[in-house]
């Protein structure tokens, strides 16, 4: 039992994703004046609570992760750290986060971070992820959390802003988790869960992932029509969300479907970074632009 095995059980690679998230919503609320204290707070905060849900979902998924490829060497798997050990963990890194995000943030920025991760463990670890083609729009719920926590614990409020980022992150986790499932097929089907792809098939997820980036692609250009972020974040957010339609589209003439989920995972990643980035530097329209719309 190493320290190595407790870094790995939080996940390290969905904190980082989250983290950034985190951060692109606190930008977009502060708008250049930056309480370094409430950003450590929300960033450390978060990533606890992520933490604390993934040393959870590890406890939890013991069973299904020894039949997958992917997971089958997982500390938990393998007993290198034992399921009661784990349990304290994930319980003091969660009451940790949380009253870092109540104390220092706000109880609205914690609220958000309390019910993410009960949509994460509770209804979708628990049972959705088993049980239902569904599970995956439920759990996207939870990953679209941290940037509405980032938003939240500067403004205090939950603004038009706030949802838009709460549709636009659900909406990503759409495509991004279907064409892992597609990539990672046989990992699924092996521990029989009921993802889209391996319940309906690959073809009906396809069509279900381009509809979703094309959602997507018209929530995420909400955040500058409301108001909220610039004419730059507008270009990214279009040119991002085009090639990741047109990559999705692709995928009705791929030769090989693993090669071609993979590549829309990779970019799915990009695009999310390239938004979180854009929104942190570019949070409100020009004024001159308002009073165009004004006249």
């Amino acid at each position: 039992m190493s320290l190595k095995h407790f870094i790995q059980i939080t996940k390290p690679g969905i904190i980082f994703g989250n983290v950034l998230s985190v951060a692109g919503g606190f930008f977009l609320a502060s708008k250049g004046h930056v309480d370094l204290a409430v950003f450590l707070a929300a960033m450390i905060g978060t990533s606890l609570v992520v933490a604390s849900g993934c040393v959870f979902n590890n406890c939890i998924d013991r069973d299904i992760d020894l039949k997958m490829e992917r997971t089958k060497n997982r500390a938990l798997v393998q007993g290198l750290i034992s399921l009661k050990l784990a349990l304290v963990y994930a319980t003091v890194l969660g009451v940790a986060g949380v009253a870092l995000l109540y104390t220092v943030a706000n109880p609205l920025a914690a609220l958000f971070a309390v019910i993410g991760f009960i949509i994460y463990v509770g209804f979708y670890s628990l049972y959705l992820k088993r049980k239902s083609v569904h599970g995956t729009l439920v759990g996207s719920l939870s990953g679209a959390m941290p940037p509405v926590i980032g938003y939240v614990a500067v403004s205090n409020t939950f603004d038009m802003a706030a949802l838009t980022l709460l549709v636009m992150f659900s909406l990503w986790q759409m495509p991004h988790s279907y064409a892992i499932a597609i990539f990672r097929f046989n990992d699924y089907l092996a521990a029989s869960i009921p993802v889209l792809p391996v319940k309906r098939g690959i073809q009906v997820a396809k069509k279900h992932i381009l509809i979703y980036i094309l959602a997507f692609l018209v929530a995420t250009l909400m955040l500058t029509f409301s108001g909220y972020a610039g004419m730059s974040y507008l270009a990214v957010a279009a040119a991002m969300g085009m090639y990741w339609l047109y990559m999705a589209w692709t995928g009705y003439k791929a030769v090989d479907d693993t090669v071609w989920a993979r590549k829309l995972f990779v970019f799915s990643i990009f695009t999310i970074t390239a938004l979180s980035v854009m929104m942190s530097l570019d949070f409100k329209v020009p004024t001159e632009l308002l009073l165009t719309y004004a006249h």
